[in-house]
């Protein structure tokens, strides 16, 4: 039973299907069925029930999964362990947040101060963070919507009000507050399900019992404001991102909504070991928003 098994069997288990498991590992579908297949061979019992191609994890398999995530999370947390003995030079850490482009000041920063750490990072939906934390694939998660479950802590980073943007000739540009239902008719640029973006908006239409109408949607929270300057609709902005905005084309407005918020937080596993670089880019992630919502000015229109 080695370790590569372990870890090919917690992939299955967690996906239950051998495809999908294949293309996380990268590797041929039919080295990851040997690879079970010889596991339960050496532990004498069926750890999936198989009907037809899907597979479902069985009770023993289940009972199996539960040590080999401990048995793991510990290897892994010694290599950070070891690591940190060996400095700062020889350590890593791993980001995941909805959109890259708020970090980049902090991860430049960080790089800066720490040149010897190996920064790896990814653009994933609430779905897939959860995923990446609970097998120690990211250190960390910048999340705007509530990342929850069993072992995980969050450090709140920001509290913010969302703003409406619209072009600068738009009807609505000389307004500096308006209603939810004042604009019930407008073509929306947003992004796609699952994005804090589209989630708010959503849910501050259903306050009024209404539907957005929504003319753009993507996965790239950064081009929102680019399709808006072009006319193309109006959209919901972090009022974060006003200030590196000053010269785009864009009237803000305040909305009549109590909820029309977002917090971003910084979410760990707490169970899991907190290695020195990931130590200090937790406190600068701090200072940093700390600093950028120091330097905000009014979000009125």
């Amino acid at each position: 039973m080695d370790l590569l098994s372990l870890r090919y069997f917690r992939v299955v288990a967690r996906r239950e299907h051998i495809s999908r498991a294949a293309e996380e590992l990268r590797v041929a579908q039919p080295s990851v069925s040997r690879t079970i297949a010889r596991l339960e061979a050496e532990l004498g019992v069926p750890l999936f029930d198989r009907q037809g191609r899907a597979i479902r994890l069985n009770r023993y398999g289940a009972a199996f999964l539960t040590r080999v995530e401990r048995a793991l999370d510990e290897l892994d947390d010694a290599r950070r362990e070891l690591a940190d003995a060996a400095g700062l030079d020889h350590g890593g850490i791993a980001v995941a947040a909805e959109t890259l482009l708020p970090l980049t000041e902090l991860l430049a920063g960080y790089r800066a101060a720490h040149p010897g750490v190996a920064v790896r990072c990814f653009q994933s939906t609430p779905e897939v963070m959860l995923h990446q934390l609970r097998s120690s694939e990211v250190d960390f998660c910048v999340a705007s919507q509530p990342l929850t479950g069993p072992g995980l802590g969050a450090v709140r980073l920001l509290h913010e009000e969302v703003l409406l943007a619209v072009p600068a000739g738009h009807p609505l540009a000389g307004r500096g507050r308006i209603a939810v239902a004042d604009i019930a008719q407008e073509p929306f640029i947003t992004t796609g399900p699952g994005h804090w973006q589209r989630a708010l908006l959503e849910g501050l239409f259903a306050s009024i019992g209404r539907r957005p109408v929504i003319s753009c949607e993507g996965d790239e929270p950064g081009a929102t404001h680019h399709l808006i300057a072009a006319g193309l609709g109006i959209g919901l902005m972090p009022s974060l991102a006003r200030p590196d905005l000053a010269r785009a084309p864009l009237a803000w407005l305040r909305l009549d909504a109590p909820d029309c918020v977002r917090t971003l937080n910084l979410v760990r596993r707490e169970d899991g070991y907190l290695s020195t670089a990931a130590e200090r880019f937790r406190d600068m992630a701090v200072a940093h928003f700390a600093a950028r919502a120091a330097l905000r000015p009014d979000a009125g229109g």
